[in-house]
């Protein structure tokens, strides 16, 4: 497996550290965000990396302005979209042949749906969720998603049962009404995907592969 570590430019003076996965023979690439409190070496994400790559599929995790900055306020939305706008046109130089899909953790998935709706980019094939945060935690709602509406592109949430940030009563009524969304609930999961402290890599990785031979 290819791996290694760059700079990605987001504009002519701000760069991002980086990181390319890329499994042999592989069948899809990812761009891989990280969640608010987190940053790209963070053990959830390294480890998602490590078990999407053994499904054949390529990732490229990067940091956002405020964490390369050490600031611990994550950006606004539209200081974002520069960093994933990058993210994307690095996935497509490097593997232009394959189908490329946007991924994240929390806020980092959260992130780029938004940037998705924004950008209606007709080279990504779908969107993957890992605990999308629907509300704050102790504040129920859904104002959160409903940008979601405005995506044709296929769509996976996996979610743990018991996350603190999206309660499934809120969540369901979110994801069914989508015309190409599917739910994937963690039993006993919180909203970092752990089960008694631990996480299933293997289970999410074959999951996210199943999805994405669909919507290839």
């Amino acid at each position: 497996m290819e791996s290694h570590r760059f700079h990605l430019r987001v504009d002519t003076t701000r760069f991002v550290t980086a990181s390319w996965f890329l499994p042999e023979a592989p069948v899809a690439a990812l761009t891989l965000a990280h969640g608010a409190g987190t940053h790209l070496d963070h053990p959830l994400m390294r480890e998602l990396a490590f078990a999407l790559a053994s499904e054949k599929l390529a990732t490229l995790r990067f940091n956002f302005l405020y964490t390369e900055e050490k600031r611990k306020r994550p950006d606004a939305a539209e200081q974002t979209y520069p960093v994933i706008h990058a993210a994307v046109d690095e996935v497509r130089k490097r593997v232009p042949h394959l189908p490329l899909f946007l991924a994240g953790k929390s806020f980092g998935g959260r992130m780029s749906s938004q940037w998705a709706t924004a950008r209606k980019s007709e080279h990504v094939r779908g969107l993957l969720f890992f605990g999308f945060p629907l509300h704050p935690k102790g504040k129920p709602g859904t104002t959160r998603a409903e940008h979601l509406q405005l995506i044709s592109k296929p769509m996976l949430f996996i979610q743990g049962e018991h996350d603190e940030l999206a309660t499934l009563d809120l969540l369901l009524p979110v994801v069914q009404p989508l015309p190409h969304a599917e739910l994937m609930v963690i039993a006993g999961g919180n909203h970092s995907l752990q089960v008694k402290k631990k996480i299933d890599y293997t289970w999410i990785g074959a999951t996210v592969r199943h999805f994405i031979e669909k919507n290839q």
